[in-house]
């Protein structure tokens, strides 16, 4: 004699699962600095801010991504107040700046913090 299991509701329909509503995040507001950014990339590119997009920090931030201008090719130089601080480091060391270093900002900036007087 085998003994066999019974599934009493083995081919009944599946009741679906009930699901809680899931409240959904309330966007956080911009801040004014954003605001004021977005404001003055409107007005230097002639365009005009979605309705309602200062209420939603994510939204206003891709949206300055969008419309922000290039990157200057000149980003990559050594500032001014760089090139004249390495100046004054080769002055007092009686050395010279290597010239790649005129060229590349970080190139510069290590070479004035392995030279600068201690």
């Amino acid at each position: 004699m085998s003994y066999q299991t019974t599934f009493p509701d083995l081919f009944e329909a599946a009741r679906p699962a009930q699901q809680a509503e899931l409240a959904l995040p309330t966007p956080t507001p911009a801040t004014q600095k954003q605001i004021d950014y977005a404001l003055s990339l409107a007005e230097k590119t002639k365009s005009e801010l979605p309705a309602g997009i200062t209420q939603d920090k994510a939204r206003l931030s891709k949206w300055i991504d969008a419309h922000k201008p290039a990157p200057s090719q000149f980003n990559d130089y050594p500032s001014s107040k760089q090139v004249g601080f390495a100046e004054r480091i080769a002055r007092l060391k009686r050395t010279a700046v290597p010239p790649e270093c005129f060229r590349d900002r970080a190139l510069m900036s290590r070479w004035i913090d392995a030279h600068k007087p201690r």
